[in-house]
């Protein structure tokens, strides 16, 4: 009896030898065509469970559209811009910052980020292929070619062109080392539960001897320079006996 490793090998090389995949697009042309571009990973960083997760679910739908008689096109892509790959050279160059970079030159580090951005390829490739994720990894679309680039600024300047692009004011998050502001997913990288220490502190309510506010932080120095407390209107607070201290606090 096969185990599920030589199953899941069985398969793989079926669809490999008898090109499957690409058969599934060539019987069905002149069908109606569901695209599919991949939101592209960063290839210089190795795969985790989370693109398992996302590329399975994706996978679901370009399988479901094929089997409904779409020609399903679908196209993998490399994201080969932004902090990650920059703070990553940084660290092979042992530099740090916009005038250490200036120092070494612009044009020599944007060499060193084209060259870093497929140290994991080959480790994409086998990751792909093991999932049993279906997508054309020979023709990708990668984010720092130039024709990549002018389509984006064609796709702006059509969205200028129409009076859709406008100036407004948004909050968000600024990073001072990089000089920049962080999209939600820069500030996620790295995001990890923290256990820090707290502390509880009494503060006697004026005019009594044991009725005391209950003030919870993180940063116990910074006690001594405390001058008030802050309460929320909106929250219901009570006052609770223990042994002979009265104490308020949220509910």
């Amino acid at each position: 009896m096969e185990s599920n490793v030589e199953r899941e090998q069985r398969v793989r090389n079926k669809w490999e030898k008898e090109a499957i995949f690409q058969r599934s697009i060539a019987n069905r042309e002149g069908k109606e065509t569901f695209v599919f571009y991949e939101g592209p990973p960063t290839a210089n960083g190795l795969p985790h469970a989370g693109h398992a997760l996302g590329r399975t679910i994706k996978d679901f739908v370009a399988r479901y559209k094929t089997m409904s008689g779409y020609q399903v096109l679908r196209k993998a892509g490399w994201d080969t811009h932004g902090l990650p790959v920059e703070l990553e050279v940084e660290k092979q160059l042992k530099i740090r910052g916009k005038d250490q970079i200036e120092e070494y030159g612009i044009e020599n580090f944007i060499q060193k980020c084209k060259e870093s951005v497929f140290a994991y390829e080959n480790e994409w490739k086998q990751f792909t292929e093991a999932l049993g994720y279906w997508v054309d990894m020979e023709d990708p679309y990668i984010t720092l070619t130039n024709d990549y680039i002018e389509s984006v600024w064609n796709i702006l300047s059509i969205i200028h062109e129409k009076g859709y692009l406008y100036k407004g004011h948004r909050v968000v998050p600024y990073c001072p080392h990089c000089e920049t502001s962080l999209s939600s997913h820069e500030v996620a990288q790295g995001y990890k539960d923290v256990t820090d220490l707290s502390a509880t502190a009494k503060f006697r309510l004026k005019g009594t001897k044991n009725e005391y506010f209950l003030g919870w932080t993180t940063t116990p120095w910074t006690l001594p320079a405390n001058v008030a407390l802050a309460v929320n209107p909106d929250m219901k607070y009570v006052r609770v006996k223990q042994d002979t201290e009265i104490f308020i606090l949220a509910e």
